[in-house]
């Protein structure tokens, strides 16, 4: 675009007319002078619009100066005699005067004359005028550049999203399947280049197999779980035919220990299968009920909060995580406080127990399933590691989070925050 509105530039006719005919004398003087005159010749021949220089080779070097073809055409047309001479006309620099032109011809004895033109009038200006005219296709040409590329990079960055999910590993998936099921599989559109698209459905393919094997793997130890509750239930009828009481007792807390495993198991992966529908519950009840359980027990459990409190919540599972929580509490700390409060827009539960707390580089780690931090718990602890898990899906499945932090005086505090509902 540049080198063809260069190329229509022109001069006024008188102008034109007064450069061809004093190329014309120019050219006609150094032709008859020597080559070692010509330099001095040149500089006698300049006036205050015109310049004129002599090389013995070729000095228009660059070849990145449209050429002006219209101009040109004009000074032939009043002097058809410099057609020969292989006149040439450019424009300068961008940095330079932008009325001014430069050219040269060549001399009978294949040297060159050079000429400067300045002060031409004209309506386009070979300065700013072509550097607006270069910006416009350039700055069009970006923006086109730029929704190709973002037209190219969506389906990648869906791709990334669906990574993320799947990068959250075994126990997020678990995690996310025992709340909501294992229709977790969203397969990316398969959109974009060809090569993007081969990299999509790659993924997808990925993304099954992952799913069909945590799912398959998820129904085994399900399974498993429900066939070992019979076994169990004999052991504890044959329990009563054992006449040594103090052998009876410790088989009976065995057998009660594995019950609780069991009862994990199943709690944590067999909730995909026929997942809880929230209901309307006395989530105040619900703590209050959990409570006096453990305090009937001879425990240290106190409850401090309204009587009465209606909240929207899967109320098993919920339970199930608040007892889990002041099991801990009592287990590890001796005494658990539980507390309820709320506001206008959330709900929290608060366990507070007297023990020996978490690292807190470890924090993290007690949510995993199956993780057990026996350097900061006693090692006769009962269970598989996945008491704290169960919680955080559990409340995860409300929408809330499960927070845990070491107290000031000793002791860690476990609080669930839940969004209050209308």
């Amino acid at each position: 675009m540049l080198y063809e509105r260069a190329s229509e530039l022109s001069l006024r006719e008188d102008e034109a007319n007064r450069l061809a005919e004093h190329l014309v004398v120019s050219r006609k003087l150094l032709n008859e002078w020597p080559a070692d005159q010509r330099v001095r010749i040149a500089r006698e021949l300049a006036t205050d619009r015109y310049r004129i220089g002599w090389s013995p080779v070729d000095p228009n070097t660059s070849t990145f100066r449209p050429q002006l073809g219209s101009m040109q055409g004009q000074i032939l047309a009043w002097e058809p005699d410099l057609a020969r001479s292989n006149l040439r006309l450019r424009l300068p620099a961008l940095h330079q005067d932008g009325s001014t032109v430069l050219g040269d011809l060549q001399l009978a004895d294949g040297s060159w004359m050079t000429f400067q033109m300045r002060g031409i009038t004209s309506a386009f200006n070979p300065s700013y005028d072509r550097i607006l005219r270069a910006l416009l296709p350039a700055i069009l040409l970006a923006m086109l550049a730029g929704l190709l590329i973002r037209s190219t990079l969506r389906p990648l960055r869906g791709l990334i999203r669906a990574s993320h999910h799947v990068g959250l590993g075994l126990r997020g998936l678990i995690r996310a399947s025992h709340h909501v099921g294992l229709g977790l599989r969203a397969p990316i559109v398969e959109e974009g280049s060809a090569e993007i698209r081969s990299l999509i459905h790659a993924f997808n393919e990925m993304q099954d197999r992952i799913h069909e094997l945590i799912e398959s793997r998820t129904q085994a130890l399900a399974a498993v779980g429900h066939d070992l509750r019979t076994p169990l239930a004999r052991l504890h009828l044959r329990l009563e035919g054992i006449e040594d009481d103090a052998l009876r007792g410790e088989l009976a807390e065995d057998v009660a220990e594995m019950s609780e495993m069991l009862g994990s198991l199943l709690a944590f992966f067999g909730g995909q299968s026929d997942p809880e529908k929230p209901a309307l519950a006395d989530l105040a009840v619900l703590v209050a009920t959990l409570v006096d359980n453990a305090a009937d027990r001879g425990l240290d459990a106190t409850y401090d909060g309204p009587d009465h409190f209606e909240l929207r919540v899967r109320a098993s599972a919920m339970r199930r995580a608040i007892a889990n929580l002041i099991e801990n509490a009592l287990h590890y700390g001796e005494r658990a406080r539980v507390r309820l409060e709320a506001d206008a827009t959330r709900v929290c539960v608060i366990v507070e127990d007297d023990g020996p707390g978490i690292p807190p580089e470890r924090i993290r780690d007690v949510l995993t399933p199956f993780v057990r931090l026996d350097e900061a718990r006693a090692r006769n602890t009962k269970g598989m590691g996945l008491g704290l898990a169960i919680v955080a899906s559990a409340v995860e499945a409300e929408g809330g989070t499960l927070t845990l932090a070491n107290r000031a005086g000793g002791g860690l505090t476990a609080t669930i925050l839940l969004k209050r509902n209308p």
